[in-house]
């Protein structure tokens, strides 16, 4: 178990920063602001068994990188971490490497999982004895229109107030801090996919040093890994799928009539550690600033996993969101913290318009017009195989924007 789990820093009354969420933008954000001197406590109403027993994705773009090296948590990661230079497309029974060392000036990404990443700010957390609250009950956000935010919450049974300067809301999708600003002050687009992915984890050698991402006529599958033991694989399955419905065989042999001879031959499969189908959805709220109370990570925007944005986004967002409170706390100057929400947003219109961008290519959509989407999506893979320019496209978006991009 994490020496998380047995932080025992007492509740204090009142705080710098409030942080709704102990996933890895919070504590993320936690971190950062500890390593500037500047207080926050983390509220979290679920246990750090449950946080940490999330399985979620782990592709990491240099600038993640680089935040978790700045927070003090990247050794491990370097250490444990995979560096891929490249990934391929599995297409019409062949597969093409995108090389993203050659196409993107050098650049790379790491595998490592989420959870690894949670591990880390957790134990590190701990180990600097800071102040985070697991297992907190009816946790409410009051005030945030004010120049003095409470957070209230119930906590073995006893109600606690805290009062801050700041509240980041890093509580997922379905947490309470968008929850609480008024309907007119918001405005969400949202697009859900008709399908979704049936994900397996298994304590097996991956089948390919990288990733392999299938575009194949029974729909898409993903070839993904954690370490050089343990792997990752989906499938794209339909929305009325149950997880019940799929045991380990069927999951199997289903993959394998998805992928190449190659990778057929390769592939060792195994006793499933978790199995779970995930719907995708691109979804954006805006804005993500609300008097003194902002929104980072899945609690402002979700992307579909396929193009691995969704722990990139929120690091970003993280980053953003410190620098402007690191600057408000030193400077007295509210520049930043004006400036978050409009300079998120463009980074994550990007992010967002690149997912749907991939998740288009490489799956089957169901529907009249199955016939020539498909005829689209051949033209455009043509395109990307035989044009410098398309690879380049895909693989700069890959391996992420830099912070400031554009100007």
């Amino acid at each position: 178990m994490t020496a998380s789990a047995t932080n025992t820093a007492p509740i204090p009354a009142s705080t710098q920063v409030a942080i709704i969420g102990a996933g890895p933008s919070g504590l993320l954000l936690g971190q950062l602001l500890h390593k500037a001197g500047i207080d926050a406590v983390i509220i979290e109403r679920q246990s750090p068994d449950y946080v940490l027993g999330r399985i979620r994705a782990g592709v990491l773009e240099q600038v993640t990188i680089d935040l978790l090296d700045e927070a003090g948590v990247g050794a491990r990661m370097h250490q444990e971490g995979l560096v891929h230079g490249g990934f391929d497309l599995l297409l019409d029974g062949q597969r093409h490497r995108i090389d993203l060392e050659a196409l993107a000036g050098g650049k790379h990404v790491m595998v490592y999982g989420q959870t690894e990443v949670t591990r880390d700010l957790m134990d590190a957390r701990a180990a600097a004895g800071l102040p985070t609250v697991y297992s907190a009950a009816n946790v409410q956000v009051q005030g945030f229109d004010t120049a003095r935010p409470t957070v209230t919450f119930e906590k073995d049974g006893t109600t606690h107030t805290l009062q801050c300067d700041f509240i980041a809301g890093c509580d997922g999708f379905h947490g309470v801090c968008r929850a609480s600003v008024p309907q007119g002050a918001l405005r969400n687009y949202e697009k859900v996919y008709p399908f979704g992915w049936l994900g397996l984890l298994s304590d097996t050698p991956p089948v390919h040093h990288e990733l392999i991402y299938a575009n194949t006529p029974r729909g898409f599958a993903l070839c993904s890994q954690r370490s050089s033991t343990r792997s990752r694989y989906y499938l794209q399955v339909p929305l009325t799928d149950k997880v019940e419905q799929w045991s380990d065989e069927a999951f199997w042999n289903e993959l394998r009539l998805r992928l190449d001879p190659e990778a057929r031959e390769h592939l060792v499969t195994g006793p499933s550690l978790e199995k779970s189908i995930a719907p995708l959805r691109s979804f954006v709220t805006e804005p993500l600033r609300f008097g003194r109370m902002f929104l980072a990570g899945d609690a402002g925007h979700i992307v579909p996993p396929t193009g691995a944005k969704g722990l990139n986004l929120a690091a970003t967002d993280v980053k953003f969101l410190s620098s402007a409170l690191i600057e408000f706390y030193a400077e007295r100057s509210e520049a930043g913290i004006d400036d978050y929400s409009a300079r998120c947003l463009k980074r994550i219109w990007r992010a967002e318009r690149f997912s749907w961008w991939f998740t288009q290519l490489m799956h089957n959509f169901p529907g009249d017009d199955a016939a020539i989407a498909a005829k689209f999506q051949a033209a455009e893979i043509d395109y990307l195989l035989h044009s410098e320019a398309g690879s380049r496209t895909i693989a700069e978006n890959y391996v992420g924007l830099p912070l400031d991009f554009g100007g």
